[in-house]
């Protein structure tokens, strides 16, 4: 009688210590709780950043430069004012990385129209012979011809060639760099102009073709940090350029984004 009251004495202490009925979490249990909550507020706080300043900031950012370039001009100007070619393409950088960009992709800065090259290219295309820099007919945007220009040769003559004018917009973008607005088109002949009856290169008519030939030709140099491309940019997909030449396209316009760090090549001394 006595053992069955020390053991329900027993019973009685033991349950007396531990009044919720639960055992003791373990310390290493508790540990592995508050990693989770430090994670779970890394993460809350990681949410916030992206969610609510740094996407809305790139996208900003971008909305701004879209809307700076989407504002350019859709076609170019001849000097009489007609309509010339359109716009297929831009740049992003400064005047010496697209120069530096375009001749690391093998394309030619073509030469100044002065009497001495007009002559040239016209005695060069009668007689078959090359001229690389050979001088392009200037176009107008923003009030201003080209201010670059430059040009793939085709064969042993300056009748056929790829060739791009660009004409830097005097607004820097957003970002604090400068916009080149493009145009890339293929001369395929000589002749007679539609529009004035002078004497001009006729264009091909897939400007996509060329817009996407010159992007790929940028691309290989490793430079080009990034293409956008704006749908719809040119809302009229058939159209004539000032000599009369009919064009087509899918109305996209490229953005080429040169590397910022983008330098010229240092110059040697010989």
């Amino acid at each position: 009688m006595a053992a069955a009251i020390r053991t329900v004495g027993d019973s009685m202490n033991h349950d007396s210590g531990n009044t919720t009925g639960q055992a003791p979490v373990p310390a290493g249990s508790r540990w592995t709780l508050r990693k989770a909550l430090y994670l779970l507020l890394i993460l809350l706080i990681a949410y916030l950043l992206v969610a609510y300043l740094l996407l809305p900031w790139g996208w900003s950012r971008h909305e701004s430069r879209n809307t700076s370039i989407s504002a350019i001009p859709r076609v170019t100007r001849t000097a009489s004012g007609i309509p010339g070619d359109p716009l297929n393409l831009a740049l992003i950088g400064s005047k010496e990385q697209v120069i530096t960009i375009m001749l690391a992709a093998r394309w030619y800065p073509a030469d100044p129209i002065t009497l001495e090259s007009s002559l040239r290219i016209a005695a060069d295309t009668v007689l078959h012979r090359p001229f690389d820099e050979a001088p392009v007919s200037s176009l107008y945007l923003w009030g201003h011809k080209e201010n670059l220009a430059f040009e793939l040769p085709v064969g042993d003559d300056p009748k056929e060639r790829h060739h791009v004018r660009f004409w830097r917009r005097e607004t820097p973008l957003p970002e604090g760099r400068l916009l080149w607005a493009g145009s890339v088109t293929f001369d395929r002949s000589v002749g007679f102009s539609h529009t004035t009856g002078q004497i001009t290169h006729h264009i091909g008519p897939d400007i996509d073709a060329e817009r996407d030939a010159l992007i790929k030709d940028l691309q290989r140099t490793g430079d080009l940090e990034a293409v956008s491309w704006i749908d719809g940019f040119q809302t009229r997909l058939e159209g004539h350029n000032g000599g009369g030449d009919p064009y087509h396209t899918d109305g996209r316009l490229a953005v080429g984004i040169i590397t910022p760090t983008l330098e010229p090549p240092a110059k040697t001394d010989h």
